[in-house]
């Protein structure tokens, strides 16, 4: 399933939304640009947590856990991983900025992205090998599921617009569309919360623990005068 749009307009510019996308976008072309050595120094090692690390020498003067958790969460893998992300980062994040405020909204999309780390990290180094937390872990999933998380919260009957099999569109309730996606992480990790390993390189457990986080979390750092304006067609 591929989100086209939602159906729920906002009060404010999401200045912040945009703001990540062109972060994200701009420390993409970094990398592009750079040497493998270089990507690798700033990734995220959950090794880094509770060692040891075995790394290849490339990667062997990687950042520290508490660097390298914020600069991992703004790289990405392929062309594939950052457009996804920020394709579901524009769609649902302007609504769940609204709902937050600007400073709110960074912070707390910010904070997503460390639990999603944090519970990916435990995961690794409880079920997984030396070998395992020695891999980087990069990407925006883990905040962006957050942002889901969110969204299936404060605006569960939106409509999102979506293409089924890439080429049908329909539009499906927020609930539904985020709901199957959460589900999709757990079944087509095969059991990677318990498994990292066979995640096929995909932080599962990321996505569930940022999904989680933002859903736990964002009424308690809504507006207290934010409502949803009424839906469009």
């Amino acid at each position: 399933m591929l989100p086209i749009r939602d159906n729920v307009p906002t009060r404010t510019p999401a200045f912040v939304t945009v703001g990540l996308i062109v972060a994200n976008s701009v420390v993409w072309i970094w990398e592009l640009r750079h040497t493998r050595y270089d990507v690798f120094h700033y990734g995220f090692y959950p090794c880094s947590v509770s060692g040891p690390c075995i790394v290849p020498p490339a990667a062997a003067q990687h950042l520290p856990w508490y660097e390298g958790v914020f600069a991992g969460m703004f790289m990405h893998a392929s062309w594939a991983h950052i457009l996804g992300n920020m394709l579901f980062l524009w769609i649902f994040g302007n609504n769940v900025e609204d709902a937050l405020g600007h400073v709110r909204f960074l912070l707390w999309y910010l904070a997503a992205g460390l639990a999603a780390f944090a519970l990916q990290t435990a995961i690794t180094l409880h079920y997984a090998s030396s070998v395992d937390a020695s891999i980087p872990n990069i990407g925006a999933s883990g905040a962006i599921a957050g942002v889901l998380g969110a969204y299936f919260v404060l605006l569960p009957r939106a409509r999102v617009l979506t293409l089924l099999g890439f080429f049908i569109p329909v539009y499906l309730p927020a609930f539904l569309f985020l709901g199957v996606w959460f589900g999709f992480q757990l079944y087509e990790g095969n059991y990677a919360l318990t498994h990292p390993q066979a995640g096929g390189g995909v932080a599962f457990a990321a996505h569930v623990g940022g999904f989680l986080f933002g859903a736990a979390t964002v009424l308690l750092v809504k507006r207290r005068s934010w409502t949803p304006l009424p839906y469009g067609r």
